[in-house]
């Protein structure tokens, strides 16, 4: 199942994403069933703790802290903690990353179709908008399926509000993410080198080692990688 955005044709990788389809209309017998929306959340966080933040180091040189919202996105956010501490995020990329849009991450094959062994979740829709900073939830074509990946908004997206779930805000190190490798995939992309729920005492932030030089010069291939032919946000 290919996890990624799917409201906006504009707004969708077609390898990366499944295009999202309406709803087919409700039968007076059997309306349609309305999808779960938290309540009325506030965009002022609640007073932090160190259970509710989110730390990713970057292999791009420093140290994201997210604050996490339970009281908004309960089950997203408890997911988020146990697979940190069950090092699930340690060295996984981003491996979407659109300019002036979002970075994604958080899948094990890091081409958008992957999650972790858990089961899916059930949407937990909500009023915390997508403006910079914010984090949510990535799914696939239907609402209730986000698993492990994520996404950091780069610049305000409003019409992704209610249809994913906003479980967080970047409170420090926004200039992490903006750093992250940008491409669909990147052709070098940036890793979580560690991720660290803050009440689980982390060290400071270490740089991965530097890599070893290459004895022998990389082949060059033949020709130039086609560009996908798909819509771009706008």
């Amino acid at each position: 199942m290919r996890l990624s955005f799917c409201l906006v044709p504009c707004l969708l990788s077609a390898t990366l994403a499944a295009a999202q389809t309406p709803p087919p209309a409700a039968t007076p017998a059997e309306p349609a069933p309305a999808p779960a929306v938290a309540k009325a959340a506030s965009v002022i966080a609640p007073a932090a703790s160190a259970e509710n933040l989110w730390l990713l180091d970057l292999s791009d040189g420093g140290r994201v802290s997210i604050q996490l919202r339970p009281d908004i996105a309960p089950q997203m956010v408890e997911r988020i903690r146990t697979l940190t501490r069950q090092r699930f995020y340690d060295g996984l990329t981003f491996h979407r990353v659109i300019d002036g849009f979002m970075a994604q991450g958080g899948d094990p094959k890091g081409d958008g179709t992957g999650g972790s062994q858990l089961p899916d979740l059930p949407a937990e829709f909500n009023t915390l908008p997508h403006v910079r900073g914010a984090v949510a939830a990535a799914r696939a074509e239907k609402e209730n399926s986000a698993n492990s990946q994520f996404y950091i908004v780069l610049q305000p997206r409003l019409s992704l509000d209610k249809k994913y779930t906003v479980f967080g805000r970047v409170i420090d190190g926004m200039a992490y993410v903006d750093g992250i490798e940008k491409g669909e995939p990147p052709a070098n992309p940036t890793r979580i080198l560690h991720a660290y729920i803050g009440a689980d005492n982390p060290p400071p932030y270490q740089a991965a080692p530097a890599a070893a030089p290459s004895q022998e010069p990389a082949p060059t291939l033949p020709g130039t990688r086609p560009k996908a032919s798909t819509p771009q946000p706008r």
